[in-house]
């Protein structure tokens, strides 16, 4: 049985590709710092291109949660930045995500449109957290 709750509230706004609330009721806990589009050598991949930046930061956070014994099924938060964000961008990440993970219900999420990140050719900055069992 699973140790988390993927809880949709009465008289919240119906949510689509995230939960307004998950509870972890045990497990171990992965903090997955900010990932952005580096390659293992440091270089920025995709300049210019949020799908392909996106693609990137998913390949980095499965690397990551890989690391630290978890999944993308284990991920209970995202918190993704956006460099000037613009709603068509949601559609782009929501369909670059559908390639790495399907989890359902999805984890809870926030997005936020931000002026810059760490460097003036990065577009997408996604960090997570997560319980693996």
């Amino acid at each position: 049985m699973s140790n988390k709750r993927f809880i949709q509230p009465t008289g919240l706004s119906k949510p689509v590709g995230y939960t307004h609330t998950v509870s972890v009721e045990r497990g171990r806990m992965v903090f997955i710092a900010g990932q952005v589009a580096f390659d293992a050598n440091n270089n920025v991949v995709g300049a210019g291109d949020l799908r392909a930046q996106t693609e990137q930061v998913f390949k980095n956070l499965g690397i990551a949660l890989a690391a630290a014994g978890a999944s993308y099924a284990d991920v209970v938060k995202w918190t993704i930045y956006v460099v000037n964000f613009k709603p068509a961008d949601r559609a782009v990440i929501a369909e670059v995500r559908k390639q790495f993970l399907s989890i359902n219900p999805p984890p809870a999420s926030t997005l936020i449109g931000v002026q810059s990140l760490v460097l003036p050719e990065l577009l997408i900055e996604i960090e997570a957290i997560a319980v693996a069992e």
